[in-house]
C-alpha cells in the first residue's frame, strides 16, 4: 500500500510544521539581531527613518516598475531584549505615491492593512510572495506581479512575527513565552512604526491574517484595547481559517463536514461515511448548532489512541514532529500483513486493494458498537487522511493536501522564495539581518525552549482565544471595532464547521451566536457565485467557494472582492435587519456544508490531469444525503448530533461502480 506523503513544504505554508532553523539544535535556539545598514539614522525613530527603510535597490529577478515600498526591522521595546525585532515589508497603495509617508492628519481616513501569517513560526513573506502580495514566485523560480495584490486597495504591510520568525530577530532568551507577550510585543512594534510613518497612527487599521494568526490577532487586539492611548486606530480585524479554538474543535470535530463537502475522499461509500459519523458522535463532536444558539457547548475532550501503534505513540508523545505523526496508520497495518503491492501487476494490485478495503470495513463491522477506535482515538482527521491515501484516487498517489482537498498532486508544485530572500542583493535592499537566513517556517520555541509537552500541540501554553472571544467582542463594540471570520470551503485542516461552532459559542451584541443560519450568497465581480455571507451585531462570517486554507492563493480575485466589500468596505449583504436579511436567504445554502467542486487534480510537481466526478455518482450521493438527513440519528446518539449525519444505508451496485472508479 502507498503510505501517506503529505509534503512538509505544503504543511509549512501556514501552520509551521517545519524543520528547525539552520544551526538550531534540539536544546538551543538561534541568537539573532538586526543589521545596521549604511545610512541608518541615529537616535529614536522618526520620519528620518523613512528614507532609510525605503527599498531603492533593484530586487533580483523582479522586472517592471513597483509601487514604493519600505522594509526593515523595528524593535518591540521589550525590556532587556533590545535585539527582539519584527521585520516588515510595507507597500504603498498602487497609484497612490506618498501614501505611507504622508504627514499625520486627523482628516486622513485612508485605510491601511497589516497581514500576519500563521505558524506559530511562519513568515508573513510567504503570503507576500504566494498569496495576496504584489510580487509572486512561480515553482520554476520566476516572478510575476500579482494584479490581485491587496495593496491595490490600500497600503499593506506584511510582517514576520512573533520575534525570531522569518527575518525578525530575537536573542536566545527573548522568544515569546506566550501569546500575551506576542500581543504586547506587537503593540511595542506599532508604537515605533507610527513614529516612522505618522499618518498610520490615526488612519483606520485593518488587522488581517490566517491560520494561527487566528490566535495571534485576538491576543494583539486584546492588548491594543488594554492601552489607554493605543498607538493605532484599529478599525476591524479579519481572521481567515483561524486557529480560534482547541485542536479538537478546529481539526477533528468537522471531519463529517469535510466528507460531506468532498465525498470523493471516501469513494462515496455509505458505510465508511457512517463509520466516521459514529466516531464523531462517540467523540462528542456532533454538536447541534441552532439559530439562535441554545446554551454553550461543553469542553471537547480529544481522546488519545490507546492501541500500541506508531499512530498512538506519536500522538501521545507531543515532542514528536506532528508532520511525522500525521499519518503513521492504516497503511502500515496492511503493509505488514500483505506486503507492498507489485505495481507492475496492476490488476492484482487493484484486486488486493479492494480486498484490503473490504477487510477494513469488516474490521469496523466486527467492532462492538459504541466504542472509539483504539488505533486513532478521536484524531478523526488523521484517520480520514489515511483512508483517502490508501483507498481513493488521486490521494492514493501518496499525498493529501489538508489545505486544499481537491489537490492530489504529489509532489505539489512548490513556490519557495528562500533563494530570493537569502540573496545578498535582496538582503541589502530590504535592510534585512545578516545574523540569520530567512526561513519560511520553524518550530517556534515558546519561552526560548522547544517543549511540546506544555500547552497545545505547538508548545504554546496560552489559552485558546475562544476562552475570551465574548469579552473581546464586547470591548470591540465599545471601541467600534468590527470582527470578520472567513473560511475557504476546500480547507480540511481548519474547516469552516469549526469556525461556525466557535461563533455560535461566543456572545456578541448581548446575544449568543448568530440568530439566523448563514445562507446568503455573495458574488464576485463577474457575477459568479463566490460563497456565503452572514452579518449580525458587528460580526461578519464569509465562506469562500472553491478556496482552500490559503484563500488568496486559490481564489485571488474573489479574495480581493471579499477584502473590498466586507473588510475595507461596509457591504450590507447578508446583514440581519429586523426579521429580514439583506440579500435574502437561499434555502439551498442553509445546509451544514457547501458541496465542493466535481474535479480533483493529480500529477507530479504540476497538475498533469484532472478527474471529474460523474454526474450520476454525484446525483446518487445527493439522494442518499437527502434521505439520510431526514432520518434519525444513529443508535445511541442524542439530539445534539445535528441533522447532517445520515443513518446507515445500503449501496448496492452503485457502490461497486464508484469504488471501482476511485480505487485506481
Amino acid at each position: 500500500m502507498h503510505t501517506p506523503a503529505v509534503l512538509l513544504s505544503v504543511l509549512t505554508l501556514a501552520l509551521g510544521f517545519a524543520p528547525a532553523v539552520r544551526g538550531q539544535g534540539n536544546s538551543g535556539v538561534p541568537n539573532t539581531f538586526p543589521h545596521a545598514w549604511p545610512g541608518q539614522p541615529k537616535g529614536n525613530f522618526s520620519t528620518e527613518w523613512q528614507s532609510y527603510f525605503e527599498v531603492t535597490q533593484k530586487l533580483p529577478n523582479i522586472t517592471g516598475s513597483l509601487p514604493r515600498n519600505f522594509a526593515g526591522n523595528i524593535p518591540v521595546n521589550r525590556a532587556g531584549h533590545p535585539n527582539d525585532t519584527l521585520f516588515f515589508w510595507a507597500w504603498e497603495k498602487v497609484g497612490q505615491n506618498g501614501s505611507l509617508t504622508a504627514p499625520a492628519s486627523a482628516n486622513n481616513t485612508d485605510p491601511w492593512i497589516i497581514w500576519l501569517q500563521g505558524g506559530p513560526g511562519s513568515s508573513g513573506m510567504i503570503a507576500l510572495t504566494t498569496e495576496n502580495g504584489p510580487i509572486h514566485i512561480q515553482p520554476n523560480g520566476s516572478w510575476f506581479q500579482n494584479n490581485f495584490s491587496w495593496n491595490t486597495l490600500a497600503d499593506t504591510i506584511w510582517i514576520d512575527q512573533p520575534v525570531g520568525t522569518g527575518f525578525s530577530t530575537a536573542d536566545s532568551t527573548g522568544y515569546v513565552p506566550d501569546e500575551d507577550q506576542t500581543g504586547e510585543d506587537f503593540v511595542g512594534f506599532l508604537s515605533n512604526l507610527v513614529q516612522v510613518f505618522p499618518s498610520l497612527a490615526t488612519r483606520p487599521l485593518f488587522l488581517t491574517g490566517e491560520s494561527y494568526a487566528g490566535t495571534y490577532i485576538p491576543y494583539i487586539t486584546k492588548h491594543i484595547f488594554q492601552h489607554a492611548n493605543p498607538p493605532v486606530n484599529l478599525s476591524k480585524i479579519a481572521i481567515g481559517d483561524g486557529s480560534l479554538g482547541s485542536q479538537a474543535t478546529v481539526e477533528h470535530l468537522p471531519v463529517v463536514n469535510v466528507i460531506e463537502t468532498y465525498p470523493a475522499l471516501i469513494g462515496y461509500d455509505h458505510d465508511v461515511f457512517n463509520y466516521f459519523r459514529e466516531q464523531t458522535h462517540l467523540c462528542g463532536f456532533d454538536l447541534n448548532l441552532t439559530y439562535p444558539q441554545n446554551g454553550h457547548f461543553p469542553t471537547l475532550n480529544l481522546v488519545q489512541p490507546t492501541e500500541d501503534s506508531a499512530q498512538s505513540q506519536s500522538l501521545l508523545n507531543p515532542t514528536e514532529n506532528r508532520a511525522k505523526s500525521l499519518h503513521a496508520t492504516v497503511a502500515e497495518k496492511f503493509t505488514a500483513v500483505h506486503g507492498k503491492p507489485d505495481l507492475t501487476k496492476r490488476f492484482e494490485f487493484h484486486e488486493r486493494r479492494e480486498e484490503q478495503r473490504q477487510q477494513w470495513k469488516r474490521d469496523l463491522s466486527g467492532r462492538a458498537n459504541g466504542t472509539i477506535d483504539p488505533f486513532y482515538g478521536c484524531f478523526l482527521l488523521d484517520e480520514l487522511i489515511d483512508y483517502a491515501v490508501n483507498f481513493t484516487f488521486p490521494w492514493s498517489n501518496g499525498d493529501f493536501d489538508v489545505y486544499d482537498v481537491p489537490d492530489g498532486t504529489n509532489p505539489e508544485p512548490f513556490k519557495n522564495a528562500s533563494d530570493f530572500f537569502n540573496d545578498n542583493r535582496t538582503r541589502a535592499a530590504l535592510h534585512a539581518p545578516t545574523s540569520k537566513d530567512w526561513i519560511r517556517n520553524f518550530n517556534y520555541p515558546f519561552g526560548s525552549v522547544h517543549n511540546r509537552s506544555q500547552g497545545n500541540q505547538y508548545g504554546d501554553p496560552s489559552v485558546e482565544p475562544i476562552a475570551f472571544l465574548s469579552e473581546l467582542a464586547a470591548n470591540a463594540s465599545v471601541n467600534n471595532v468590527s470582527i470578520v471570520f472567513y473560511s475557504g470551503n476546500d480547507d480540511a485542516l481548519v474547516q469552516h464547521r469549526g469556525t461556525e461552532v466557535i461563533i455560535q459559542n461566543m456572545t456578541f451584541g448581548g446575544v449568543q451566536g448568530f440568530t439566523r443560519k448563514p445562507s446568503t450568497p455573495w458574488f464576485d465581480d463577474d457575477g459568479a457565485f463566490a460563497g456565503i455571507v452572514h452579518q449580525e451585531r458587528n460580526v461578519t462570517y464569509v465562506l469562500i467557494d472553491g478556496a482552500g486554507h490559503l484563500v488568496p492563493l486559490w481564489k485571488p480575485a474573489q479574495a480581493l472582492v471579499f477584502l473590498r466589500e466586507f473588510v475595507l468596505g461596509s457591504n450590507l449583504n447578508g446583514t440581519v435587519s429586523g426579521t429580514a436579511v439583506v440579500g435574502g436567504e437561499n434555502s439551498t445554502l442553509a445546509n451544514d456544508f457547501l458541496p465542493g467542486g466535481n474535479v480533483v487534480y493529480f500529477g507530479s510537481s504540476a497538475t498533469q490531469g484532472t478527474s471529474t466526478i460523474p454526474a450520476a455518482t454525484q446525483a446518487a450521493w445527493n439522494s442518499f444525503i437527502v434521505t439520510a438527513t431526514a432520518t434519525s440519528s444513529p443508535s445511541g446518539t442524542n439530539a445534539a448530533s445535528g441533522s447532517d449525519v445520515p443513518a446507515m444505508g445500503a449501496l448496492g451496485l452503485f457502490v461497486g461502480s464508484v469504488m471501482a472508479f476511485f480505487a485506481i
